[in-house]
């Protein structure tokens, strides 16, 4: 905490220490519709969460079946006459992670439930591969069937040589199908002939085009691969599985993984299992599976079955770990994004702390699968269910602290014997008479060399190079990440950090990924903050902003103390939703100042951004020019390259603490102190209370102690 900042109360205070481990500061997320803010944690974990999470047994992954060599057919690489298929090419690396390395198993693909077999028994079915062509002959025609086929040829020629702008806008059309049924059969029978193709329907007119996620994946998969896998989505057989050949590069299955769920997770779950290769030794495969009931539902133009997203809410507890290292981890595990996740707000690191969460494209029965893995990572999921929708910033009620203050002992310029009465002097002046609402230390990354919003200023003034050069400041510490950093300051090696991050460091990896591909300037730079989840790119923004305000609040106290004075702004109680944010705020005239028509509880100050008004006073021009200060005065606060639009708010100068309980505890612990002394000793204070939403826990604790932490 900046030791610039003021105090709203003049009780002496007192020392201590907080945080000396995780369960000395636990938090609890308040969502008052599902219990009552003063249970205790104990109390609230017995409502909410159910028993211990049983893992459940993954699909095995499917008996290897022997390889075919090529075969023949079009000189294309589709089908040809007579539905046999030509042989694709392989295309080459991504870009981003650099061809697999030896004995990675990428020179192919197996369907586990491919298209041509018995869905009962599983067998082979007799002239499954010259089906398509023969349905296709029999519902267009020859002319109309050889047709396709050189629309087919051709858009698969301009993509190898890599026209695809050309490629995307080709078009065929098949003419109207006014029979249902035989529309089905033609759609169905177009995409197993040629799975690259996709086919819509306007107005009853087939419309046949090239598929851009089957582009898109054979950039990080064979051609083989991609056609089995397409061909398997098409079938939709219940309770099959599609296994990717063995890959044991970690990170290039990431992306598969993350692909694969972003592009079909309504219909589809992935998840990497050990299988044995050609050379009969353990390696990974990803393997694919339905959703639970993702058959059910209408069938949508392309093909695939149209249902609402997927939602499950569960509640995180974690120890030890920043909100968005948590939601990093188990992305990872579960093979989506972590812009899948919503949350309601970011919570302490070195804490125990509960709030709930959404993800999207997951079933409730596949989080619980991760528990005890998550668990060995500092985390646990309680509570876990189908939701309807994603939760918002901001979203949540408040929050319950359960705090341990240890060490307890009088300032160092206190004569008081009492150190009993100094506490209960503190805690009841500020539940009386409030705290100033600053951003705790958390917010700005406490005790690091480059705090957070060094980097949001740099982003804000676009020095996309500063901004990723100070993310990869290291700290004083020789330990395997700032290692790494100190690595890419001094080398710009990308590839090279990469391999030396620990796999938990998930934002560091994704801006790495792009720097790799695109180097690292001013163009690499802006494509590696955009690598990185919305949320994650502003958070660094609204450390910069957040900062701005504390010093704003500490001018406004300093030179106007608690009077409500002229050019002050107040918030409006109106609930009218239907009213702007900016008309709800007002200006305090001169006769209102004379009046004393306002509290100081009322007055608001700017979180700076495009869309607010500032005070009218000093206040309004200190924030000018300290804007100035930082090169900011013709920002617009909207940062178009990184898709960031910061429009501002208004937070309250001062704010109170609700439900506040405490008592003391002696040396040994258990027993509470009753007598009416206390001196100097290993005495604790335990301390409950809940906060708003946005307010710092540490910033009451510091009001009540006078301490900085």
């Amino acid at each position: 905490m900046l030791p610039s900042l003021s105090y709203l109360t003049g009780h002496a205070g007192f020392c201590g220490t907080i945080k000396n481990s995780p369960s000395d500061f636990i938090v609890t997320e308040i969502e008052a519709s599902e219990h009552s803010p003063r249970d205790t944690q104990a109390e609230w974990l017995q409502k909410t969460s159910e028993a211990r999470l049983e893992r459940s047994s993954p699909c095995p992954p499917q008996p290897k079946r022997p390889r075919a060599g090529p075969a023949a057919g079009g000189p294309c690489g589709v089908p040809g006459p007579g539905g046999v298929p030509g042989p694709g090419g392989v295309p080459g690396p991504d870009g981003v992670l650099g061809p697999p390395g030896p004995g990675t198993g990428r020179a192919g693909g197996g369907c586990a439930a491919s298209p041509g077999k018995n869905r009962q028994t599983g067998e082979a079915e007799p002239g499954a591969g010259l089906r398509g062509a023969g349905v296709l002959d029999s519902l267009l025609g020859k002319p109309g069937s050889e047709l396709l086929h050189r629309f087919a040829c051709d858009l698969k020629n301009a993509w190898d040589l890599g026209d695809d702008a050309e490629a995307g806008s080709r078009e065929l059309s098949l003419g109207p199908v006014l029979d249902k049924k035989t529309r089905a059969e033609l759609h169905s029978a177009v995409r197993q002939a040629f799975p690259f193709l996709v086919t819509v329907t306007k107005e009853n007119e087939m419309i046949v085009k090239g598929n851009a996620d089957y582009r898109d994946l054979c950039q990080l998969v064979t051609e083989k691969e991609t056609s089995d896998f397409f061909k398997f989505l098409d079938a939709k057989l219940e309770n099959s599985t599609f296994s990717f050949e063995p890959d044991g590069n970690k990170e290039h299955r990431k992306v598969v993984h993350h692909f694969i769920n972003r592009k079909f997770g309504r219909l589809v779950e992935t998840k990497s299992f050990t299988v044995t290769d050609v050379d009969d030794k353990p390696n990974m495969s990803i393997m694919v599976r339905f959703r639970e009931k993702s058959w059910s539902g209408k069938r949508s133009a392309g093909g695939f079955h149209e249902k609402q997203d997927l939602y499950t809410a569960f509640t995180l507890q974690k120890e030890n770990l920043e909100t968005l290292e948590a939601i990093g981890l188990l992305a990872a595990e579960l093979g989506v994004l972590p812009s899948d996740f919503s949350y309601t707000g970011i919570k302490d690191k070195k804490a125990i702390t509960y709030q709930p969460m959404v993800v999207k494209k997951v079933t409730p029965e596949r989080l619980k699968e991760i528990g005890s893995k998550m668990e060995k990572k500092g985390m646990r999921i309680h509570n876990i269910h189908s939701a309807c929708q994603h939760l918002r910033l901001g979203q949540l009620k408040g929050n319950h602290f359960d705090i341990v203050v240890r060490d307890l002992k009088h300032h160092s310029h206190d004569s008081s014997a009492d150190l009993k009465e100094r506490i209960a002097e503190a805690v009841e002046n500020v539940e009386t008479k409030g705290f100033v609402n600053y951003y705790g230390p958390q917010r700005f990354g406490q005790g690091q060399n480059v705090q957070t919003d060094q980097i949001g200023l740099a982003l804000l003034n676009e020095k996309m190079v500063k901004a990723v050069k100070l993310f990869f400041t290291p700290e004083d510490t020789d330990d395997p990440v700032n290692n790494a950093k100190r690595y890419f300051l001094q080398t710009e090696d990308a590839k090279g950090t990469l391999v030396m991050l620990p796999e938990f460091k998930v934002r560091e990896k994704m801006l790495l990924r792009a720097l790799n591909r695109y180097g690292v300037n001013h163009e690499g730079c802006t494509k590696g903050w955009l690598n990185i989840p919305h949320s994650m790119r502003i958070f660094y923004v609204h450390a910069y902003c957040s900062k701005i305000w504390n010093e704003a609040a500490s001018y406004r106290l300093k030179i106007y103390g608690s009077k409500v004075v002229e050019g002050d702004l107040v918030f409006s109680e109106e609930k009218d939703e239907s009213i702007s944010l900016n008309d709800k705020v007002h200006v305090v005239t001169a006769a209102e100042e004379s009046a004393s028509k306002y509290s100081i509880n009322q007055v608001v100050l700017p979180m700076v951004g495009h869309s607010i008004k500032y005070p009218s006073n000093k206040v309004g021009q200190w924030y000018h020019e300290r804007l100035s200060k930082d090169e900011l005065q013709m920002c617009k606060f909207r940062v178009a390259p990184l898709q960031l639009n910061i429009p501002g708010c208004y937070r309250p100068i001062l704010k109170t603490v609700q439900n506040l309980s405490y008592f003391l505890e002696g040396g040994e612990k258990g027993i509470k102190i009753e007598g009416n002394h206390l001196h100097e000793s290993k005495a604790s204070l335990h301390i409950s209370f809940d906060l708003d939403p946005s307010c710092y826990a540490t910033v009451c604790l510091r009001e009540i102690m006078k301490c900085n932490f």
